[in-house]
């Protein structure tokens, strides 16, 4: 029970290594927002285009492929930024909270992982064959608005991170 263990600043796992907690909790922070950022641009696409992309074109397996791993990132990072941001020794009822939750969220977040995996296996033939007929290039600078939002948001992250180690 966490009530009975040391109270220590950070989890005990950590042994003292403030810079290693600081760094867990940017990039686990930073993969929960940039994870909740792609989950709903791509909800947000399959919405927009669900009359022109049935259920199995490629478009609409890619979209559901992205949308499993970053649900499955986002859950697992963001219960395991909750425990790290929420840990209190003045408080083992809230931390303890925290990671029951964590393991909860546990099997949810590899499952979406692995239902992206297994989709991603059954379609990967198909989608090969079907990339192979029309080999357009493909220009990946469309999204760098996205991308030049989630790198600002991580360096603010990051800030966070550090200065909550720190004052702790």
């Amino acid at each position: 029970m966490v009530a009975d263990g040391p109270a220590t600043l950070a989890p005990p796992s950590f042994e003292g290594m403030g810079w290693l907690v600081a760094l867990n909790m940017f990039f686990m922070t930073i993969a929960f927002l940039g994870g909740s950022m792609v989950v709903a641009k791509l909800v947000g696409d399959w919405v927009r285009h669900r009359r022109q992309d049935t259920p199995r074109s490629p478009a609409a397996i890619y979209r559901l492929i992205g949308i499993l791993f970053a649900a499955g990132i986002t859950v697992r990072c963001g219960a395991e930024a909750l425990a790290l941001w929420g840990w209190d020794p003045r408080d083992p009822a809230a931390t303890a909270t925290y990671l029951t939750l964590k393991r909860f969220l546990d099997p949810i977040a590899v499952t979406l992982g692995l239902s992206g995996m297994m989709i991603y296996v059954m379609s990967e033939p198909g989608m090969i064959e079907q990339q192979r007929k029309e080999p357009w290039p493909i220009n990946m600078w469309m999204a760098w608005p996205m991308v030049k939002r989630m790198l600002k948001l991580a360096g603010l992250t990051f800030l966070a991170a550090v200065g909550v180690v720190s004052l702790r």
